[in-house]
């Protein structure tokens, strides 16, 4: 009896065993294989490229390589001379023009005055030369504002708030106008882009709680899910020169999952973390969030009226993969 006790207690211990083993297993699998996370996760930010509107030697620098700035501060000056005398000769030009206009004035009053006396035709030449001078005073004031506007934009300034790139400019380079010289990191525009398996697309829903886990820093950041792309590259499909689809006639029979980029906004960022865009994450979506995107897609995706009936039959699911 009592061996037949401690066989029973065997068994017992050994199912209980495979039932644990059995549901750690199936955890793991499930954590691996279906669960909406990712190490592939990146800390994104903009970038904006700062070029200048003229062009001319650099006089003056008034930051460093890799500084915070704000919006509005002044990042470096163009030679500002030539632009100067620019200005001032348009100025000129103006002033000649408004003589010009005032002398066109002065004759037009004085032949409209004389009445009879002066040929209508003589009147008629002076008021066209009050017109004429009046346009060419007109496009000489044109001229004095963008003078003056270029001579305001050889003072670069910082676009948004944010961080400088590791070179800024030196005194006596050379800048063209409209090609990049330094780029600030907009601070207010950073984001995390996890980077998910296309079989993990059904347990991520915009609005979703998400935990962010940046390589090398000890906590952890809270964010949610923005917004998920629409499309991404199909490698398979190239566009012809006659615009028809180009499609690639072989493929491999082991595919895998594509790549979706899900955004991440931030909720809070603690004042002693260091965010670098570029850095790698580990972005675990969490809970269940309002399910904004999904019900928004079939409140208006037409898959969710009732489908035509149709005589012709489907073709076997083994026919085409």
């Amino acid at each position: 009896m009592k061996k037949t006790w401690f066989s029973l207690g065997q068994i017992l211990l050994t199912l209980i065993v495979v039932a644990i083993a059995c549901v750690v297993l199936w955890k793991l699998v499930d954590y691996y294989m279906f669960a909406p996370w990712t190490r592939d996760g990146h800390v994104r930010a903009d970038v904006i490229q700062v070029a200048p509107d003229v062009s001319g030697l650099i006089t003056e620098v008034k930051v460093v390589d890799n500084q915070q700035v704000k919006r509005g501060d002044v990042l470096f000056v163009i030679d500002q001379a030539r632009y100067a005398l620019t200005l001032r000769n348009a100025q000129a030009t103006a002033q000649q023009r408004r003589a010009t206009l005032d002398q066109a004035r002065r004759e037009d009053t004085r032949n409209r005055g004389l009445g009879n006396l002066v040929a209508r035709e003589v009147v008629e030449e002076t008021h066209s030369r009050v017109e004429q001078a009046a346009a060419a005073l007109a496009d000489a004031e044109v001229a004095i504002d963008t003078a003056r506007l270029n001579l305001q934009r050889t003072q670069i300034l910082s676009p948004v708030d944010g961080y400088l790139n590791d070179r800024a400019p030196r005194v006596g380079e050379y800048v063209s106008s409209g090609r990049a010289v330094l780029s600030v990191v907009d601070m207010h525009s950073f984001r995390v882009d996890g980077y998910f398996e296309e079989t993990k697309l059904s347990g991520i829903d915009i609005g979703q709680p998400v935990d962010i886990k940046v390589m090398g820093e000890p906590g952890i950041l809270r964010g949610h899910v923005q917004s998920i792309v629409a499309a991404i590259e199909d490698r398979d499909r190239q566009q012809s020169s006659s615009l028809l689809p180009n499609v690639n006639p072989a493929f491999s029979w082991v595919r895998l999952a594509q790549r979706i980029p899900v955004r991440v906004t931030l909720d809070e960022i603690p004042a002693d973390f260091r965010l670098i865009a570029g850095r790698t994450a580990t972005v675990s979506v969490r809970g269940i969030g309002p399910k904004i995107g999904r019900r928004a897609a079939s409140e208006t995706s037409p898959a969710s009226a009732p489908a035509p009936t149709s005589s012709v039959s489907a073709p076997a699911s083994g026919a085409s993969q």
